[in-house]
């Protein structure tokens, strides 16, 4: 059994790096940054959280001196200030560890990330909520921390997990895992909030345009109608006399 008691001794502050390799496959590595930038865009107005991917956490100089780091796909942090980090060292950081964690596992790294990380990340991290995905067999499961134990978190009627650190679903598009809202909207990157603020101006010129077009055509109409009276021998500027 693993200690509950986190090794946080007071150390000066230090610029200790990532040794994370680089993600394995071009597919692990888009998942990783659709994640982190679909979820910094949704949060763009706060500053009171980190997200990281491919970093190594260092949160015992015991496990550091000898190497046994730990390095995660991608975590969040939560009541801490945003920015730029090298790596999250825990005792620099108020002893603060990730309150939601994701791997995303390969067929390499699989044991080990259901094995000997889920019992640190349950016994010493105590990290509230932890998932793991797949991203060729698209397995997701989510664990969410219960009286000292991670318990599976069932799915919603889409097949949705729940990330209560987080107040997001984490669900299935295109084959790709994502973010979606309380209310089962998808948590847009930057560049889809682009394409969907264009789409919504273009949207409105169309409506403009065809209100335009509506009056010049009854504008068009009501020529025609006076023309025609004209032709009648009827002079539609004549004001009507009072019988």
């Amino acid at each position: 059994m693993l200690s509950s008691q986190p090794d946080i001794p007071a150390f000066p502050p230090s610029e200790m790096l990532s040794n994370e390799p680089p993600s394995q496959t071009y597919r692990h590595l888009q998942q990783l940054i659709l994640l982190l930038t679909s979820l910094e865009w949704l949060w763009r107005d706060r500053t009171d959280f980190f997200a990281g991917g491919n970093l190594s956490i260092y949160y015992s100089t015991r496990e550091h001196k000898s190497g046994d780091f730990r390095g995660l796909d991608f975590f969040v942090v939560l009541d801490t200030e945003r920015k730029e980090r090298k790596s999250w060292v825990v005792w620099e950081e108020d002893g603060k560890y990730p309150n939601f964690i994701l791997e995303v596992l390969s067929d390499s790294t699989a044991q080990i990330d259901q094995g000997l990380k889920k019992q640190i990340y349950q016994d010493i991290f105590r990290t509230p909520d932890y998932f793991r995905f797949h991203p060729y067999t698209l397995e997701l499961k989510g664990f969410k921390r219960t009286y000292r134990q991670y318990e599976e978190i069932q799915p919603n009627e889409h097949g949705w997990l729940w990330s209560e650190e987080l107040q997001l679903f984490l669900g299935m598009l295109n084959k790709q895992l994502r973010f979606f809202t309380p209310d089962g909207n998808l948590v847009l990157t930057p560049p889809e909030a682009a394409t969907q603020q264009i789409q919504q101006i273009e949207t409105e010129w169309q409506r403009a345009g065809a209100a335009e077009a509506q009056v010049i055509a009854e504008r068009q109409r009501v020529e025609q109608l006076l023309q025609q009276l004209r032709l009648a021998g009827i002079d539609p500027d004549r004001p009507i006399e009072p019988v």
